[in-house]
This record gives structure tokens, sequence and C-alpha cells, in this order.
């Protein structure tokens, strides 16, 4: 008689987790047919080792088996990549974290005053050029540091400072067609180069300073800020997920839950 019990549903339900998590990421990164072929020759290879038991098939699509693992990590390198960013960058994962990096944080008003000082020069410079129609991509590192990102760009290090911010992505500035990344409360780096989204669900009018942030926003937890250059609409984009046509109070809110 079959038995089926609680534990044997819950296996069920997390397989059936995993698949689906995995076949939205294969489909954002456009190797669904790929993943398809996966699952294809893997219910092949079920079939003939433990219902038909063919030895001898059963035997090669082992091996196969066995090396297509390697094989599958040197593909999906960066997919799992970012299936790892993403599970790091859990809300719960970070409270977590930050629950046991307590004890050597500052004083919770002083960092607050910090966090406000460092914002508000962000959210005026992104109204500012708002109104001017001058398009900007600025990147508000979170938890996962953003080295790699930076050493693409020039490096600034200065206090964060509307005019500055402003006088980067002013048109004629050699650094205005990249990325502004914020760390620590300070301009870290201009001029840097995101990673692009692929994804078939951005909307058409969308430009590029759009899939940009989106794909950095994927494979992170940063917050990214967007100001279109046709428009001059603010947008952002975090956790894969984008927020358009901002208004500067709700822009700074999101800043402020963001860096929290």
């Amino acid at each position: 008689m079959f038995d089926f019990g609680l534990k044997d549903f819950i296996d069920i339900l997390l397989v059936a987790m995993i698949l689906y998590y995995v076949y939205r990421l294969m489909r954002e990164s456009r190797s669904l047919n790929v993943f398809m072929g996966i699952i294809i020759f893997i219910v092949l290879w079920v079939f003939v080792s433990q219902i038909l038991e063919m030895r001898l098939l059963g035997t090669i699509l082992d091996k196969l088996v066995s090396v297509g693992v390697i094989a599958i990590i040197v593909i999906f390198q960066e997919d799992i990549r970012k299936f790892l960013y993403n599970l790091g960058g859990q809300q719960r994962i970070s409270r977590l974290i930050r629950l046991f990096a307590s004890k050597h944080s500052t004083d919770d008003t002083a960092q607050r005053d910090r966090l406000r000082r460092s914002i508000m020069p962000v959210v005026m410079a992104c109204m500012s050029m708002s109104k001017g129609k001058v398009g900007a991509l600025i990147v508000m590192e979170h938890n996962v540091p953003l080295d790699d990102i930076v050493s693409t760009g020039d490096i600034i290090d200065a206090n964060v400072n509307q005019r500055l911010i402003e006088n980067i992505f002013f048109k004629n500035s050699p650094l205005h067609d990249g990325a502004l990344v914020i760390s620590n409360h300070r301009l870290k780096a201009a001029g840097c180069i995101l990673p692009v989204s692929h994804s078939l669900d951005i909307p058409k009018e969308l430009g590029l300073r759009h899939r940009a942030a989106l794909g950095m926003s994927q494979e992170s937890d940063a917050l990214c800020i967007i100001v279109s250059e046709e428009t001059g609409a603010i947008s952002i984009a975090q956790g894969g997920v984008f927020r358009l046509r901002l208004s500067a109070e709700e822009l700074e809110a999101e800043l402020v839950k963001g860096a929290t």
C-alpha cells in the first residue's frame, strides 16, 4: 500500500517551489529552452533507469548526469550567482545579519541623522535633474558590496553633495553616461558600467538606463534610481521590480526604507 504522509507533501512542495523559482530565473535570462531540455533529460533518465530498468542505457545516462552537473555549473554560473545573491539578500536574512552585527553599530540616532544627510542631497539632485530632463542613474549600495561595479568607473570618494551629483550627470560631462555608485554615505565612483537585464517584461518605452538599473537590482540588493532623459520621470528599481514616476516624498521614503 502506498504510504503518503505530511513529510512527503512538504517534500513535493519544496521541490515544486525550487523548480518554479529556477524556471523564473531561466525565463529572465533567456535560458528557458536550455532549462526545459534539462528537465526532459532528467525525466528520461529516471524513466529509463528506475522504471524500465535498462542497465546499459541507464549506465550511459548515469555517466552523462555526473558530468552534466559540472557542465551546468559552468554554463549557468551567472544565473547561480544571481540566485545566491537573491537568497542572501532576502530581508529576513539581512535582518538576522544586522542583529548579530548590532554590537558593533553606532548610536541609532546618529545613524539616522547621517542617513538623512546623505539621502536629501540625492533627492534634491534628482528633482532638479527631473525638471531639466537630465538623464541619471544612481546606485545605492546596501548589504551586497559593489566593488566589482565600482572598479569599472572613476573613483570619486566624496561626500554626498547635490551640486556634485548634478555636475556628474550634466550632459557635457564625460561621466554622465555611466552610473554613480553611493556606498557608506559617500559618492564612491561615477561612470560605472552595470549589468543589463534581458527581461522581456520591461515596457518598451523604458530605455537602456532602466534596463541597466533593473539588471543591477536583480544581481544585488542595491536600490537604483533612474531619471529619464526623455520625460524627466523619476523611477527606482529594487529586487528586480520597478516603481515608476515617483514624487520627491515617495523617493525619499523609498531611500530611507531601502537603507534600513
